[in-house]
């Protein structure tokens, strides 16, 4: 380990990447992975060295856990784990965000402390897995955290009402790394068949119902596996969803003065505020892969293992229903006594792309939040591969939900509810306009199953002809303004569908590390 971290984050990431004795012990080597200052004087690039190297960059950027190997043999000559010091910040303003905890300016709070060194201790013992030659395991989530491979979400619990961290973050290797340990280092002795060895390995993990999925099946744009998924939590990735949306609301409550300490510029109120409005984000993209789902596994012939099975119909509507709940305009609201205390960001200190892009500049544009958070979600439900899957799915089976049912209720959710007055009513406007854009691309997009143009198209035009029927009596100025602007939108784009460009909303501030590729660091 780098000498240069400090405490007690020196003390974290050297328990965290000692976690790996865990599963070398349980392989048969006992207490022989060891995790040890750097000597003094070392050299970081010394190649006999294996190294968790703690760096300093200008933002929260990715970690990384690579090797050197030798292209003759495959064997790993070196690790090199980089870890940036800014990674931590994330979690230190999701905690702030949670526990509001600055009562009476009280000093940070010991939770908070404890969940910011859980998360460096599951980063370092990650990392230093890829220096082992682990892949990411993105099932493992759903599994009981059986894998310091996934990429966790804090676990967040709700006691009496209450927010509690106690549980965030996980505090010991998993048992799939077990296994991949004893798959990868296990010496066998000279009159071993190896290969029935390592079958007998893979066989009775499967048995004990752990699985392994990777980085092309836990992509939430396109992606269609149930359990496969990024930053998420527990097996039911709806019930996650509904909790999520319970615990951002009753943050969202709570914050305001007690989230900052004393001396803190109001404006800081806004880096708080991003990461516990948008809170749900990922488990969103968790619960969209439901909708036109296919779950499967890499199975071999023989092994037993689930080949391929579509996700079923009641549990892609609830999926559905849920999502459509998230962007409803009680759930985009912000407290007006919160909106009141952030102010525009003071001399020299800059926006960033973790902010929420302004059409209201200098001030805070809690449309523009609202915006984004709706567009993130129809983003994923209309995706033109989802789409597609939910056409083909559906003729082949009565019991999967179609793409028109999809849409119907997701018009129904947005288009066809009563505008409120005042802010509510503003964030349905937003909304509901955000759809409108998604179903343009969705006719026009020429990756998508032709019949999926089809049925956006279709119902632009049943949409069309229903707001133009209500033009006059519709029930507000506002109101009034919102469908006209939506029956011009559709004739644009019937007369000219080619050049036609739809108005984007404003990009969702960066949630995941910022500044580079994804590769294998998280």
């Amino acid at each position: 380990l780098d000498r240069g971290a400090p405490e007690p984050i020196r003390s974290a990431l050297m328990e965290g990447a000692s976690w790996w004795n865990q599963a070398f012990e349980a392989a048969g080597f006992i207490d022989a992975f060891q995790v040890k200052l750097l000597p003094e004087g070392a050299d970081p690039m010394d190649a006999r060295y294996n190294i968790i190297q703690w760096v300093h960059r200008s933002t929260r950027g990715w970690s990384y856990g690579t090797g050197v190997s030798d292209p003759r043999t495959g064997e790993i000559i070196k690790g090199h784990v980089t870890l940036g010091s800014l990674r931590v910040r994330q979690d230190y303003l999701i905690a702030e965000g949670l526990l509001s905890p600055y009562v009476n300016d009280s000093t940070v709070s010991p939770e908070m402390e404890k969940m910011a060194l859980a998360r460096l201790r599951q980063l370092s013992a990650h990392e230093v897995g890829h220096t082992l030659g682990l892949a990411h395991s993105y099932a493992s989530s759903s599994e009981g955290r059986a894998s310091v491979m996934d990429y966790p979400h804090p676990k967040i619990d709700l006691i009496d009402g209450n927010i509690s961290l106690a549980h965030a973050y996980d505090d010991k290797i998993g048992n799939w790394d077990k296994v991949a340990i004893a798959y990868g280092y296990t010496q066998f002795t000279e009159d071993t068949d190896e290969d029935e060895a390592l079958s007998e390995i893979i066989s009775k993990s499967l048995k004990n119902g752990l699985t392994f999925l990777s980085d092309q099946d836990a992509r939430p744009q396109g992606g269609s596996h149930p359990y496969a998924h990024l930053w998420d939590n527990g097996k039911d990735a709806v019930a996650e969803l509904r909790h999520l949306m319970e615990v951002r609301k009753i943050a969202l409550r709570n914050l305001g003065k007690n989230s900052i300490p004393k001396g803190t510029t109001y404006a800081k109120l806004e880096e708080i505020l991003v990461p516990i409005y948008y809170l749900h984000r990922y488990q969103v993209e968790a619960a969209v892969k439901l909708v036109g789902g296919r779950n499967y596994r890499y199975a071999h012939k023989g092994d037993g293992q689930l080949i391929t099975e579509e996700v079923p119909g009641d549990l892609q509507i609830m999926a559905i229903d849920a999502l459509l709940k998230t962007v409803e305009p009680h759930n985009l609201v912000l407290p007006e006594d919160l909106l009141a205390m952030i102010p525009p960001r003071p001399l020299h200190v800059a926006r960033t792309s973790e902010l929420v892009e302004l059409r209201t500049s200098p001030n805070f544009d809690a449309l523009s939040a609202a915006a984004t958070a709706s567009d993130l979600v129809f983003s994923l439900m209309l995706n033109p591969q989802r789409a597609s899957r939910m056409i083909e799915y559906s003729s082949r089976n009565t019991n999967q939900p179609g793409l028109e049912l999809l849409i119907n209720k997701m018009i129904a959710a947005t288009w066809y509810q009563k505008p409120e007055k005042g802010y509510l009513g503003e964030i349905q406007h937003v909304v509901n306009l955000n759809l409108l854009n998604h179903l343009i691309r969705l006719a026009a997009d020429e990756s998508a199953n032709p019949q999926a143009n089809a049925l956006a198209y279709q119902t632009l035009l049943k949409l069309k002809g229903r707001l133009a029927g209500k033009l006059p009596a519709s029930p507000n100025s506002n109101t009034l303004a919102n469908r006209q602007y939506a029956v011009r939108l559709i004739e644009l784009f019937q007369n000219d569908p080619d050049d036609f460009e739809t108005n984007k909303a404003p990009e969702i501030p960066a949630g995941s590390p910022i500044g580079m590729d994804m590769r294998c660091g998280f």
